[in-house]
C-alpha cells in the first residue's frame, strides 16, 4: 500500500487448486500505464503459454476495463506465477474462468478505495455495433469529468451522459440512445423519458445502462465520482 487505506486481496479455490492475488492502487488507475500493481499465484500445473493467454483473456475485461480517473503513470503491471505445487492441471477453460474472477474481485476493490471517492460506477453499454464501440463509449462517459461530477453531486444528468456518447467514434443514433440510471429509464430516444427525480443515488452503487439500439455487443467500464476530498 501506498496512498491505499486497505489491502486487497482475493482467493478463488476450486477442486484441488487455488488462485491467490493481491492488488495495490488508489489512484491514477487507467490501466496501460497507471500505478496499479497486482500480483497472482497459482498452485496449479500450466505452461507460460497458458498463463498468458489466460492472463491476458481475464485482464482484458477486467483491470483494463477499469477506469477511475482517466491518468496514467508508468508502473502498471499485473503478473501470473504458477508453482505447479498441487500437481493438478485443470482446463484452460476452467482456469481462465477463475482468474477472470479473481482479477474481477481485486478490480472492484480497487475501485472502492479509490481516493475520495463516494460512488462505484458501472457503466454498461448494450446492443453497440461492436465490442470496441461498446468499450470505447463506457471509457468515454467514465472519463467525463461534468458527468461524474454530477453523480458526486446525486444528479442522474443524462444529457451528460448523452454529451459523452457523442464525443465517440461509435456507431449510433443520437435519437435512438436510451439511458437508464439504477433501474430508471431518464432518457429514450435521446429524449427525456421517466421523471429523473425517481433515481436514487443516495448508496454507493451506481449502475448506468446505455443502450445503443445498433447491434448485439457488450461491454461493462467501471469508474468513481470526483469528490472534493479526491481533489
Amino acid at each position: 500500500m501506498t496512498t491505499d487505506s486497505k489491502p486487497k486481496r482475493a482467493v478463488i479455490k476450486r477442486d484441488g487448486w487455488s488462485i491467490g492475488g493481491m492488488a495495490k492502487g488508489a489512484g491514477m488507475l487507467a490501466p496501460g500505464l497507471a500505478t496499479m500493481l497486482v500480483v497472482l499465484t497459482t498452485d496449479a500445473v500450466l505452461s507460460s503459454a497458458q498463463l498468458d493467454q489466460a492472463l491476458r483473456a481475464a485482464t482484458r475485461v477486467t483491470f483494463d476495463r477499469l477506469d477511475s480517473d482517466g491518468c496514467m503513470s508508468t508502473n502498471d503491471t499485473v503478473s501470473l506465477m504458477a508453482s505447479g505445487a498441487s500437481g493438478i492441471e485443470p482446463g484452460l477453460d476452467e482456469f481462465t474462468e477463475a482468474l477472470t474472477h479473481a482479477c474481477e474481485d481485486l478490480a472492484l476493490q480497487l475501485l472502492s478505495d479509490a481516493e475520495g471517492s463516494s460512488h462505484d460506477i458501472a457503466i454498461e453499454v448494450v446492443n453497440a455495433a461492436s465490442e470496441d464501440d461498446a468499450v470505447e463509449v463506457g471509457r468515454s462517459v467514465a472519463r467525463n469529468n461534468l458527468f461524474k461530477a454530477a453523480i458526486y453531486g446525486n444528479d442522474p444528468n443524462w444529457g451528460r451522459i448523452l454529451a459523452a456518447v457523442g464525443t465517440t467514434s461509435a456507431t449510433f443514433d443520437p435519437y435512438g440512445i436510451d439511458v437508464t440510471i439504477n433501474g430508471v429509464l431518464v432518457s429514450a430516444n435521446g429524449e427525456p423519458a421517466e421523471d429523473r427525480s425517481k433515481v436514487d443515488l443516495s448508496q454507493r452503487k451506481v449502475d448506468i445502462v446505455i443502450d445503443l439500439n445498433v447491434g448485439s455487443a457488450t461491454a461493462t467500464v467501471v469508474t468513481n465520482d470526483l469528490t472534493h476530498e479526491y481533489v
